[in-house]
C-alpha cells in the first residue's frame, strides 16, 4: 500500500519562501515520476512540477525559476522549495506518485498573504 504524506505548508508573506516535503511509504520514489500539484479555491488541481526517475525535472511556466523539486533518497521524500512566493501561489499542495496506480497525499495548505 503506497502512502504519501505532505508537510511544510503555512502562511507566508509575498516574496517569502517555504519548503514542502512529501514522504512516501510502500514504494521507492526513484522508481516513479513524482509530481506536485496545487489546488486553489474554486479551481481544479494544477500541475506544478515533476521529477522523473532519471532525475530530469519539469516545471509549470508560472513557477519556473522560483520553485525547485528535488529528491532525498535517504528519507524516500520529494521536496518542493518555493521562493519568491506570490499570492497566486496560494492553495493546497498535493504530492503525486504515478506507479501501478495514481497515488495522492492528503495535501498541505500554503497561503501567501500580507
Amino acid at each position: 500500500q503506497v502512502q504519501l504524506a505532505e508537510s511544510g505548508g503555512g502562511l507566508v508573506q509575498p516574496g517569502g519562501s517555504l519548503r514542502l516535503s512529501c514522504v512516501a511509504s510502500g514504494s521507492r520514489i526513484t522508481l516513479s515520476p513524482m509530481r506536485w500539484y496545487r489546488q486553489s479555491p474554486g479551481h481544479g488541481r494544477v500541475w506544478v512540477a515533476t521529477i522523473r526517475p532519471d532525475g530530469i525535472t519539469n516545471y509549470a511556466d508560472d513557477v519556473q525559476g522560483r520553485f525547485t523539486i528535488s529528491r532525498d533518497s535517504t528519507k524516500n521524500a520529494v521536496n518542493l522549495q518555493m521562493n519568491s512566493l506570490r499570492p497566486e501561489d496560494t492553495g493546497v499542495y498535493y504530492c503525486n506518485l504515478f506507479g501501478d496506480a495514481d497515488y495522492w497525499g492528503q495535501g498541505t495548505q500554503v497561503t501567501v498573504s500580507s
